[in-house]
């Protein structure tokens, strides 16, 4: 798992190719370039692995939706659990909202809410299938509590996968983030879980599509 200054999160620029992926698309390329050269036509397969890449890494802008007490998706995928569960990091009771990521969703996990950061997790683990309801607490993964400016906590826990073996993470304790922003990326297909408090009003259902950031999972409770 990867550290990095937090202070430069604001100002990147979301290239349509993460940062995270530059490394495998050059080498991706230069193999399909010298295929080209040595084996003509035969080079096919390398181009495709290189578009392959391209797909995976790619790390498109969104539009953060305008309800400020809306919980938003930390990543693409499938829903793959909503339900009471019991928040393994804070010790209370929450809604658990777990999404699965493939191979051919985006990776990039971005802020649900805007909070501090108040601690940050790093759990060794196994590999094993993040559609797994298993996977949430046997995996490698990574747990940020984040607490809004109206007192919610709300817990963003990044999960490695059967293929995944790398979460990244650029933010620590303390650190602000506002809801879309930027925080992190899992490789090669995962699982995000987001524990929500019990009063929210839950907007995702088992088996939605969602997107990061555009999409509303929940709405916090109001207050006076």
């Amino acid at each position: 798992m990867n550290d990095g200054d937090p202070v430069t999160l604001s100002s990147y620029p979301h290239p349509i190719v993460a940062r995270e992926g530059w490394p495998f698309l050059g080498i991706s390329a230069l193999a399909a370039c010298v295929a080209t050269w040595w084996v003509g036509w035969w080079s096919g397969p390398f181009w495709i692995a290189e578009l392959f890449v391209l797909q995976f890494f790619r790390d498109p802008p969104r539009q953060v939706p305008e309800e400020m007490d809306s919980v938003l998706a930390p990543a693409d995928g499938r829903v793959v659990a909503v339900e009471p569960a019991r928040d393994p990091y804070l010790e209370r009771d929450a809604t658990k909202v777990s999404i699965f990521m493939n191979v051919f969703n985006v990776h990039s996990n971005r802020s649900p809410v805007d909070g501090q950061i108040k601690k940050r997790w790093y759990n060794r683990g196994r590999f094993l299938n993040a559609a797994l309801d298993k996977a949430s607490l046997e995996n490698e993964r990574n747990a940020l509590w984040l607490r809004t400016p109206e007192g919610e906590d709300v817990t963003c826990v990044q999960v490695a996968g059967l293929v995944a073996r790398r979460i990244i993470c650029y933010v620590g304790e303390g650190d602000q983030l506002i809801r879309g922003q930027r925080f992190g990326f899992i490789r090669f297909g995962s699982r995000v879980d987001v524990y929500i408090p019990t009063g929210a009003t839950l907007r995702a259902a088992l088996g939605d599509k969602v997107y990061a950031t555009t999409t509303v999972i929940a709405t916090l409770p109001r207050h006076a």
